[in-house]
């Protein structure tokens, strides 16, 4: 039709005729919650983008957002409740298991995976933005001599405890599900990732993906900022989104399907993981708590860590984040030790059972409580301050009846990759020298030799992940051999 306007109507003089209104009904929903002004642009907006915004809106659940959105900023300069440090009774240190009990926890973690009673949940909703990467983090190249991304040491680390589980109990291999949560940022190409290398190995039906959910960004007021005119701005709900995504995309249905009864959860970044660890597994099977988490001990009392500690004499575990802690807290140190009292620092090493992680999804909705994050959020005016609403992994933890800590050695089981090179702590370079430094003393012990032509404490031998999962298994590999690093040890 000829002479049209573009985003209006012709009247029968020619003139625009006036746009029509918002959908009246969703407008007054808007306006039950006070959130009216996502329509403040609608005369301006063209027909289609006017279409955008009410399918937007209209997607959203606004009594669960209002609720959300209320009780979270209610709860805004709340006085922490009196938190103790955390029992020695409820941690196993290092220094006080023996041989025995580490066998005898391997052995049962390894029964239970024949079994198929173990998920493993990884988050990995990150991008590596702080990387120099829009890649998700889990593909990134840490830069060791096998050229290996953190998807594939992870995928290949379930491949190898597989492996022994069958071999331990005398079965066939029982595939772990494998479930992998995105975020609308990286669920593509995380996919693809996956396709285009071939699962690493694994069965394509034995790795499930899923997002996490995003939640708008509110002003501190409590009103929905807009990312443009027909857009409202939104962002991930943070880690701990995992529980209700689970529930509402029915994977907690699928485990129980399955037979799974207890779920290994971990974070994508760190690149000395035990994914599926049958010792961890055993400990927690043996305690008989609901949920556990490794922990190491702080490096110094400024390290950026959040804390473990006891909320109130004989309460809960929960954590604490190094900027919820003041100074003396920090500091504090055991008379009898000389250690700090709040040493034990939460590392995103998790494991639950699947009853737990049912009442956790329904208990974290009910109360609706998010953390804010005050954030520079991009808006129509502008770079705008105002709040993201986020819930952790370890806000599960409040809710648990009964919890344990299993402390691990940083050297062994913790190598975080958050920093680019470059940066004083936590970084690709950091992480691979302790991968690589962790597996030559596994050469070592097993009998091999390594010759370097520069500095050890800068190089070393990598280990694929199918010739061992932690240091065992490799006598028949390395004795009497002598490997020049920096290489790959594989067959």
């Amino acid at each position: 039709m000829s002479g049209m306007v573009v985003g209006s109507e012709m009247g029968r003089r020619g003139t625009p005729s006036p746009p029509p209104p918002p959908p009246q009904e969703l407008l007054e929903r808007l306006k039950d919650y006070g959130q009216e002004d996502a329509f403040a642009f609608w005369d301006e907006l063209h027909p289609d983008e006017r279409d955008i915004l009410v399918k937007d809106i209209e997607s959203m659940d606004l009594p669960r957002l209002d609720r959300i959105i209320r009780c979270s900023l209610g709860s805004q300069g709340q006085s922490l409740p009196a938190i103790e440090p955390v029992p020695e009774t409820s941690v196993s240190t290092v220094e006080m298991r023996s041989a025995e009990e580490k066998e005898r926890w391997w052995k049962r973690g390894l029964k239970v995976i024949s079994e198929g009673k173990l998920a493993v949940v990884l988050l990995s909703g990150g991008q590596g933005t702080r990387l120099g990467s829009s890649d998700p983090k889990g593909c990134f190249n840490i830069g060791l001599p096998s050229g290996k991304s953190l998807f594939q040491l992870q995928a290949e680390k379930i491949l190898c405890v597989q492996k022994l589980a069958a071999q331990a109990n005398d079965v066939g291999i029982t595939p772990i599900q494998w479930y992998i949560m995105t975020s609308p940022f990286t669920d593509d190409a995380t996919r693809k990732f996956f396709e285009s290398h071939k699962y690493f190995g694994l069965e394509a039906d034995q790795v499930k993906f899923f997002q996490q959910g995003t939640l708008p960004c509110v002003s501190t007021d409590g009103r929905f900022i807009m990312e443009t005119p027909y857009k409202v701005a939104k962002a991930p709900d943070g880690n701990g989104g995992l529980y209700s995504a689970l529930k509402s995309t029915k994977l907690l249905e699928d485990m129980s399907s399955r037979g799974v009864k207890y779920v290994d959860c971990y974070g994508v970044d760190n690149a000395l993981v035990r994914v599926a660890d049958p010792t961890f597994l055993g400990y927690f099977i043996d305690k008989g708590v609901a949920a556990a988490a490794k922990v190491v001990r702080k490096a110094y009392p400024q390290e950026k860590v959040g804390v473990f500690v006891q909320q109130g004499r004989g309460g809960p575990l929960r954590v604490v984040e190094y900027s919820e802690m003041d100074a003396s807290m920090a500091t504090e140190t055991n008379q009898t030790t000389g250690r700090l009292r709040y040493c034990w620092s939460n590392v995103c090493l998790h494991m639950f059972t699947l009853d737990f992680l049912n009442q956790v999804a329904i208990n974290l909705e009910r109360d609706s409580i998010y953390h804010l994050a005050e954030k520079k959020i991009p808006s129509i005016h502008g770079s705008t301050v105002g709040f993201k609403l986020e819930h952790f992994i370890f806000d599960a933890f409040a809710y648990a009846p009964s919890m344990a800590l299993f402390e691990i050695l940083r050297e062994e089981e913790f190598a975080p990759v958050k920093n680019a090179n470059g940066a004083s702590y936590d970084t690709p370079d950091s992480a691979k020298l302790m991968l690589l430094r962790l597996h030559s003393r596994w050469v070592v012990a097993a009998g091999g030799f390594l010759t370097h032509s520069v500095p050890l404490y800068l190089t070393g031998v990598e280990i694929s992940p199918l010739c061992s999962y932690a240091g065992e298994n490799l006598e028949a590999i390395c004795r009497g051999r002598t490997f020049h690093a920096p290489c790959e040890i594989t067959y």
